[in-house]
């Protein structure tokens, strides 16, 4: 196994980045129009704002939270520190604009997409894992503002270092296109093998495409740019490491910790792994997806998602080539 380390040096080495034409930068006619972010939090703070006029204006806010922990919460000086910190480092004119231009890009690929009612908060970042909530039903876009302070933020000592990576402001706007995507590509609990799950969150990330054209590839990942290029550089023995190893039709769950969950790093268990960057399975059913519309551009998004793993895998004639 010692080749392999030498095999994934040598392609990050010889990597070239291919310059393809961006099917997904369509020009958008039809604004989505201002969209209208409203503060919770800032009137959860708000000493002139009586805890029964939040909670009439808010009723779904408290969830669980009994009414002591709740009115704890609120006269806590820490947690409206953290609360203000947070508001400081988000401009809510630029997220809106943001919000409207993503929102305009899922309606054009999907005309049913309604805009969602836009709320910030802060959960003094005990939701840092999850930090945007989207539900289509409801039709709410939540998002958790104290989980966006920066990766270098002291209020995110002792969370792991590879989710801080994520927790910037410039991490917002993909992860809400993330949360988007999820809700619309199809999950089949029946199929969970390898190369299912490697496909399925690569039909998550070309929706990604799809919506945020122009954003840089790592943001999308939730990852460094370096992370990112070590996978794209490594993409040839990554797959060579699948197949040799005959992971693509296993349904060895274990593979999904290895290589779909966010981690430090992936487990080839190779003196590779604390070089690597986490997630490769994310990033090789991305390629094949990717692939998949090079040989097929004009197979419109509905037909891509309904298609098999295998059907889709197939026909994207996927083989990655120093």
């Amino acid at each position: 196994m010692g080749s392999l380390v030498l095999v994934f040096s040598l392609s990050f080495l010889q990597n070239c980045t291919k310059e393809d034409k961006n099917i997904w930068d369509i020009e958008i006619e039809q604004p989505a129009g201002k969209i209208i972010i409203t503060d919770i939090s800032k009137e959860f703070f708000a000493p002139d704002v009586s805890m029964e006029q939040f909670k009439q204006k808010y009723p779904w806010f408290q969830g669980s939270v009994s009414d002591e922990d709740f009115v704890k919460r609120r006269n806590n000086p820490e947690e409206a520190k953290l609360y203000r910190e947070a508001a400081a480092k988000v401009d809510l004119n630029l997220l809106g604009t943001d919000l409207a231009g993503l929102f305009a890009r899922v309606k054009y690929h999907f005309p049913n997409f309604a805009n969602p009612k836009v709320y910030t908060f802060s959960s003094s970042t005990q939701m840092y894992e999850e930090p945007v909530i989207y539900d289509p039903q409801q039709g709410f876009l939540f998002i958790d503002i104290s989980g966006f302070m920066g990766s270098k933020n002291e209020y995110y000592k002792g969370i792991e270092e590879y989710f801080k990576v994520s927790m910037n402001a410039e991490n917002i706007i993909p992860k809400t296109s993330e949360a988007i995507a999820i809700s619309i590509v199809p999950f089949d609990k029946t199929s969970q093998k390898f190369l299912d799950q490697m496909v399925y969150n690569g039909k998550i990330m070309t929706l990604q495409d799809a919506f945020l054209p122009h954003l840089p590839d790592h943001l999308k990942m939730n990852a460094t740019a370096e992370q990112y290029e070590w996978s794209s550089a490594s993409e040839v023995s990554i797959w060579d490491y699948f197949i040799e190893n005959d992971y693509l039709f296993s349904p060895d769950p274990r593979l999904t910790e290895r290589f779909i969950n966010p981690g430090p790093f992936s487990k080839f268990y190779t003196d590779v792994d604390k070089q690597s960057s986490p997630r490769v399975g994310v990033f090789t059913g991305w390629q094949i997806c990717r692939k998949f519309y090079e040989k097929n551009p004009k197979t419109p998004i509905s037909d891509f998602l309904a298609m098999s793993a295998t059907d889709l895998f197939n026909k994207s004639e996927y083989k990655p080539k120093n």
